[in-house]
């Protein structure tokens, strides 16, 4: 990080400063305040503002959670995405304290979060933000810290993330390779955005200070291996991992060697920007009757091999707002209409590859309308499921080693599931 932060500040809803902590000595906060407020008077969505403001030789980077704000302010050239990185990260933590982040919470517990201010950063550069280590010397029940307590050996160790002397009776590594599934389709089938966003997510219950080494069908690993890679391989991109993962030794060998922390996390994350065939297609078509009736005819066919069976499929089908009287048939599952989300839900809890099933229903309308109804807005399909025992990319776990100098036996699990992320096909309309 190239500058340091001069001071992190705690606001509620109306940008009134709640807690603050002075780290550098050169913004005060009232300066804090009179921007933020100032920010708020332009009567925007502060959702849709960007992040990260400069103004008068101050640099603001905020987030809201709740009822609160948390603003960075800095007078030096820092890495704003590390600073937002961060705020996130320290609402995790308060979050582990508190269990929810509200002004109320604040108030009441306004003494561990000084506490807290003071160890997850130091001089203006970020510290320790593992809620689980910090938790071993800052106690809720006591709300400040005990006089005598030492720093727990991961505070002072370079594996800051993980305690010393955890044991279990059954030491057992879960990991679940989940990928989303993100699909635009518009109204003439042709497919506009099309990604799978995956993740590697695990939970370890491990004894002592265990190392893990991790493969996958990689293809830049197999040929660092000299293994074949015409068709059992894959190319990752956009991978992140987590901080626990050696980096240097996946630069020179593509092996991910790491010591996990202790419980639930992410390994590492990816993207594949390749366009991915829809798993589930659904052919709509809406037809208007003279303004008296609406009649929707769907088609829904799964286009994945016939082992593979996705289960709880939702298809969310836009109805006008002003519908009445649905009458629905189904082929498979059953359909719930849902008026407060001008919504015709489609549930078919197991849908197995190479199959197709049919929707129709009728509802009926207003016989009087206005012309400002005539441009209704035009909803897109949504659709949600879940794939067991398969990924789109093609991605395989080969090994998961865990290596550990007592020598005990770990049991390692993997799952692969691939689910719906923003899975969107717009309705062709016959008026």
């Amino acid at each position: 990080m190239a500058g340091a932060a001069s001071a992190l500040f705690l606001l509620d809803i109306k940008g009134r400063i709640l807690i603050w902590r002075d780290y550098r000595g050169d913004v005060s906060a009232s300066q804090a305040e009179r921007f933020f407020s100032k920010l708020l008077d332009r009567q925007i969505d502060l959702q849709s503002q960007d992040p990260v403001v400069y103004e008068d030789g101050t640099t603001y980077m905020f987030i809201q959670h709740n009822n609160i704000y948390l603003l960075v302010a800095t007078k030096h050239n820092c890495n704003a995405a590390s600073l937002l990185l961060f705020l996130h990260r320290t609402v995790q933590v308060f979050k582990h304290y508190f269990e929810e982040l509200e002004e109320e919470s604040l108030r009441d517990n306004f003494v561990v979060v000084y506490e807290l201010l003071d160890e997850i950063m130091d001089f203006g550069f970020p510290q320790f933000t593992e809620a689980k280590i910090l938790s071993e010397f800052i106690k809720t029940d006591a709300y400040k810290m005990e006089v005598a307590q030492r720093p727990p050996m991961a505070v002072t160790n370079a594996v800051s993330w993980r305690s010393e002397g955890i044991k279990y009776k059954k030491n057992e590594v879960f990991l679940d390779v989940v990928e989303s599934v993100n699909i635009l389709v518009n109204s003439n089938g042709q497919i506009i955005r099309s990604d799978v966003v995956g993740a590697l997510k695990m939970r370890t219950y491990l004894s002592g200070m265990p190392e893990c080494k991790l493969g996958l069908n990689d293809r830049m690993l197999m040929e660092a291996q000299g293994r074949t890679t015409k068709s059992k391989s894959i190319d990752l991109d956009d991978i992140k991992f987590h901080q626990c993962v050696r980096l240097a030794r996946f630069d020179n060998d593509r092996t991910i060697s790491f010591i996990p922390p202790d419980g639930s996390f992410d390994l590492m994350t990816y993207r594949l920007g390749t366009q991915v065939r829809p798993l589930i297609w659904v052919e709509s078509l809406v037809e208007r009757h003279s303004r008296s009736r609406v009649e929707l005819m769907v088609k829904a066919r799964s286009q994945y091999k016939e082992r593979s069976n996705a289960t709880n499929v939702e298809i969310m089908l836009p109805v006008p707002s002003d519908a009445t009287n649905p009458n629905v048939r189904t082929s498979m599952g059953s359909a719930i209409y849902a008026p407060e989300n001008d919504a015709l839900i489609w549930k078919i809890r197991s849908f197995p590859g190479s199959k197709e099933y049919m929707l129709r229903a009728e509802f009926g309308l207003p016989s009087i309308r206005s012309d400002e109804d005539v441009l209704e807005r035009k909803a897109p399909v949504r659709v949600k499921f879940e794939i067991p025992y398969f990924t789109v990319s093609g991605i395989q776990v080969r090994y998961l080693k865990v290596i550990e100098k007592a020598g005990y036996q770990a049991l390692p699990w993997v799952r692969y599931i691939t689910r719906a992320g923003e899975y969107e096909l717009r309705m062709a309309y016959n008026n």
